[in-house]
């Protein structure tokens, strides 16, 4: 059997052509939903899950991405959740905004030896205890959680209590335990965020977003 087979197509091409079959596929009510600068992180979602059921969860404050896109310019903190986010976030296209990101300054502080302490101490998770550690770095940071819900549960509550204020929260954390509640604590507040609502999430989608907000620049 001869497959049908798109050999002789660069990576870019690649990438183009699949951006092109999300623009077609989409339904118009789906599009209708978001703004132009929000369609290019809902896209690039639906690219990396091949799921268009994603789009009618997928949550954002109005001023969402163009928070992030500020935050990037001024080479903001990035604080990530997870080392895969860390991993997955693209230092070229962030140094396109700033050239202070690296990867080693991109925070990821939740296999650090202090936040395992602090965890043992509190009987806590690890997620949770980093984020008590570097409340204040938080302030103005772009926060990305695609992993651990009480992460982002617990940014939300430094927020309400002390003040504290990302610039723009991903809140994309997966599963079935303060999954669902910790976004929607998200959604509570007055914070800018970018969130999936229900169960869904994972590091990816975390990295993907904020690949999708880089794309309106």
């Amino acid at each position: 059997m001869e497959h049908r087979l798109l050999w002789d197509l660069t990576g870019p091409e690649i990438e183009a052509e699949s951006f092109r079959r999300i623009d077609a596929e989409a339904s118009p009510e789906q599009r209708a939903r978001f703004t132009a600068a929000e369609w290019h992180v809902a896209r690039r979602l639906v690219h990396t899950t091949a799921d268009f059921g994603i789009l009618d969860f997928l949550k954002f404050t109005p001023g969402a991405v163009e928070s992030g896109l500020e935050a990037l310019r001024r080479g903001a903190l990035i604080y990530t959740d997870s080392n895969m986010i860390k991993s997955g976030l693209s230092v070229p296209k962030l140094q396109k905004f700033h050239p202070g990101y690296t990867r080693d300054a991109i925070l990821c502080p939740v296999a650090d030896p202090a936040t395992a302490r602090l965890a043992a101490e509190r009987s806590i998770t690890r997620a949770l205890a980093a984020v008590e550690l570097h409340a204040e770095r938080l302030d103005g940071a772009i926060f990305l959680c695609g992993n651990a819900p009480l992460a982002l549960a617990g940014m939300v509550k430094l927020a309400l209590e002390r003040g504290i204020r990302p610039a723009l929260a991903v809140g994309m954390p997966v599963g079935f335990v303060n999954v669902v509640e910790s976004k929607e604590y998200l959604m509570e507040t007055g914070l800018e965020y970018i969130t999936l609502a229900g169960r869904r999430g994972g590091s990816p989608l975390a990295v993907a977003t904020l690949h999708g907000i880089i794309e309106n620049a």
